[in-house]
């Protein structure tokens, strides 16, 4: 991570620690006096693939910078059940005000990454990228946007600044796929992709003629996606989404599609089983 998206990152600790601290952790504070050094190991319950590494070590950085998390796995990794992740040497107190919020955002994190890689390993990712989508936590999104590309997944669009998708409800304003496209076309750099969201093949039909850099395709069968593709020939990008799950997700990449967005990835990813004991 860089120095301007740790800043951005330290921020979004700073929020989740005054939230669980408040003016001060009462019961530590009360048992542990501040000269007491020890240390804790970070062990996974179950296996991961890492994720969020660096916002778990600023977290204890933020409240005593003399503490010190020695690593023995990293972003990506994949941890075996039983394993240690790391080491956390320093303040008993700052330790043990910091774990809660530390964990928290490790096991979302890793919780993310993966789910997200469940889904790569069910697709030949030489053909097809899994991506995610906007359903993310507010306060969050570049967080869980990174957990997804450390389990092997793609982003699709940060937010409404950096990439245009003409949806059905624009649709539904401008009056059809084509005036939407003829309004926008005049209005952006050409260097942005323009993407439309279609249900129905007559939607991908009118998206191509109207001149679509990319098609969403809404919710379609494997039917519907496998003529879409033999009719866009490659022209333009294809991206199926809606209700994308584990078990449907390897037919939806074997119909020639080339990008599967998974709300999932983000929305419903569980946290995962890791826990950090004094030793």
């Amino acid at each position: 991570m860089n120095a301007g998206y740790l800043s951005q990152i330290n921020k979004i600790i700073d929020i989740a620690l005054k939230e669980d601290l408040g003016p001060g952790d009462i019961t530590t504070s009360a048992i542990i006096d501040p000269s007491i050094k020890g240390k804790a190991r970070l062990l996974a319950k179950e296996e991961i693939i890492l994720a969020g590494v660096e916002v778990f070590s600023s977290v204890f950085s933020l409240l005593d910078t003399e503490i010190v998390v020695e690593y023995n796995y990293h972003d990506e990794d994949v941890v075996p059940k039983g394993d240690h992740i790391c080491i956390v040497k320093g303040s008993m107190k700052g330790i043990l005000s910091g774990e809660r919020t530390a964990l928290n955002f490790l096991q979302h994190l890793s919780g993310i990454a993966t789910l997200t890689r469940r889904y790569v390993e069910k697709i030949d990712p030489s053909q097809v990228r899994v991506i995610d989508t906007r359903k993310t936590t507010p306060g969050l999104r570049m967080l869980e946007k990174y957990a997804v590309r450390m389990g092997g997944g793609f982003n699709h669009r940060f937010g409404l600044f950096d990439g245009i998708l003409i949806k059905d409800n624009h649709i539904a304003v401008a009056g059809s796929i084509s005036e939407a496209l003829a309004k926008i076309k005049g209005r952006v750099p050409h260097t942005l992709k323009i993407e439309v969201e279609v249900d129905d093949i007559k939607g991908v039909k009118e998206a191509i003629r109207a001149g679509a850099d990319a098609i969403l395709l809404d919710n379609m069968s494997l039917e519907e996606i496998r003529e879409a593709v033999s009719i866009a020939g490659g022209r333009v990008l294809l991206e199926a989404s809606g209700g994308v799950t584990l078990e449907s997700i390897e037919g939806i990449s074997q119909t020639g599609i080339n990008l599967i967005s998974v709300g999932a990835i983000t929305h419903s990813a569980r946290s995962v089983d890791i826990s950090l004991e004094v030793i």
